[in-house]
């Protein structure tokens, strides 16, 4: 196996654990609660302390793999997100649970940026949107291939087990990292920002916890509010620490690069709306629709269908049309597959459903991979670690919010409707909600330059450098008849 397919997997081994652990959990909430002698609201601290550990360590994921090598971090990483998972399958109670989940979110927020700079300083630009794709599939398919394992799991077996299954899983990727992943170590030792540290861990904590109590309902709003009032206020003041220092933990200075910029902003809106359909989807089948976990899970399972139809297609999709084009029109396209889920109905038939989410999933897995490839296009070697730093805290806070607005969304229909139970009919606006922020992010992706991302995609690639080269001619031309002209006139 070539290193352009070999390394993609070994990272997407190690993301697709981390992916199908954080939504296996939600599923098998209730039968933890009832082991541990605890309520499943309660055990919600679970999910909510994972992502509070998430926010708070992202940002020393770059420095920290410049200085002790990408290879060597994401392989501790895997190892302490192994420690982790083994601490709550032997959990006896919630403080136990919730410090080995506090654990795995060390271990995962090493996980995902520096297995994605393993990914850029190993393959070449011109390979990178096929390992992106190879990539990005377990973002998909985890969410969704993670609610019926948990579900089968927990009924046949144990609840145990859904958190050891990562143990092989995590062997199996130090082993592999080990052996074929180069130890890269950045050139340049730059100085540790502790200070920014605090102030971006304070405020991306604050932000991320608040968006995601208030989508889980487990504190009054007002403290809600306070959290991500606290957030903000921490987060202004990194911005005018940032200003002041020459390695800063999160660099947004390089939100100048327009595909960055791009990949930033509209990936937000994007992800934003798109990370709220794990949330909606399910609820809407079970509670909506009547189905058991397990029958929800095999049917949301479709857009994880049309995620693997997606890889083997996405690089050729990207260089025929390129960056611009394709992630302007397919963020329009995916928004209507996610709005048109605000039309099923108990009497929809299920084969109608799992065809919309089969192509639904498709095209939204061709916009991850066009995201998550181009923001990396214009940024040079020297700042990668930095920018794949600010694209994962980017990628935490839009899926915190997405749940946040489609979980409020869905309050404000109950409230409107005056309904005491939640129905089917509750989650139609919530979806044209998601939908449009996710229309939005086509705009920014139209600000991006026509050739955008040529170096990655292939395109235009051919046109550019035979226009450069008949520029090169003319001036060649130029300069011979002006030295023709002097030499003349001497």
């Amino acid at each position: 196996m070539t290193k352009e397919r070999l390394i993609p997997l070994i990272v997407a081994a190690a993301l697709f654990m981390e992916n199908m652990d954080a939504t296996v959990i939600a599923t098998s909430l209730p039968a933890i609660a009832a082991d541990i002698g605890t309520s499943p609201l309660t055990l919600k601290l679970a999910i909510t302390s994972y992502l509070l550990s998430l926010a708070v360590f992202i940002p020393a994921s770059g420095w920290t793999a410049d200085r002790f090598g990408a290879r060597a971090v994401f392989s501790i990483a895997i190892a302490v997100f192994m420690v982790g998972s083994i601490g709550c399958a032997l959990s006896g109670s919630v403080s136990d649970f919730v410090i080995a989940r506090i654990l795995q979110g060390i271990g995962g927020a090493m996980m995902t940026p520096v297995g994605r700079l393993v990914l850029l300083r190993s393959i070449d630009k011109s390979a990178l949107v096929n390992a992106m794709a190879w990539m990005t599939m377990p973002a998909l398919i985890g969410p969704v291939i993670g609610p019926p394992l948990g579900g089968f799991i927990t009924t046949y077996f144990s609840w145990h087990w859904i958190f050891l299954i990562n143990i092989p899983i995590g062997l199996l990727g130090i082993f592999l990292a080990l052996r074929y992943i180069d130890p890269i170590r950045g050139e340049v030792r730059e100085r540790f920002d502790l200070y920014g540290l605090v102030l971006a861990g304070i405020g991306l904590a604050g932000i991320a916890f608040g968006l995601s109590v208030a989508g889980l309902n487990l504190l009054p709003w007002p403290i809600v509010a306070s959290l991500i009032g606290i957030g903000c206020i921490a987060m202004t003041l990194y911005l005018i620490h940032a200003r002041r220092t020459a390695s800063p933990v999160l660099d947004f200075s390089l939100l100048r690069l327009a595909t960055l910029r791009a990949s930033i902003i509209g990936g937000f809106l994007f992800r934003l709306g798109i990370g709220a359909l794990p949330f909606l989807l399910p609820l809407l089948m079970q509670i909506g629709f009547g189905l058991t976990p397990f029958q929800s899970g095999l049917v949301t399972f479709a857009s994880a269908a049309g995620a693997m139809g997606m890889k083997t297609l996405a690089a050729r999709i990207i260089r025929t049309f390129g960056f611009r084009n394709i992630m302007t029109v397919n963020a329009l396209v995916s928004s209507v597959f996610l709005a048109a889920c605000a039309l099923f109905t108990p009497a929809t038939p299920l084969l109608l459903i799992m065809i919309i989410l089969v192509v639904g999933g498709f095209f939204r897995s061709l916009q991850f991979t066009a995201i998550n490839t181009v923001a990396f296009a214009e940024v040079e070697q020297a700042q990668i670690s930095r920018a794949t730093t600010l694209v994962s805290v980017n990628q935490q806070l839009a899926i915190s919010a997405g749940v946040a607005i489609g979980a409020f969304s869905v309050e404000t229909t109950m409230a409107l409707h005056h309904s005491a139970a939640l129905s089917a009919a509750d989650f139609g606006p919530a979806f044209i909600v998601v939908a449009v922020l996710a229309a939005i992010s086509a705009y920014f992706f139209w600000q991006m330059p026509d050739d955008a991302g040529h170096e990655i995609s292939g395109r235009k690639a051919i046109e550019i450098s035979s226009r450069k080269g008949v520029e090169q001619a003319a001036a060649k031309a130029a300069s011979e008849g002006t030295e023709d002209a002097r030499d003349q006139r001497l």
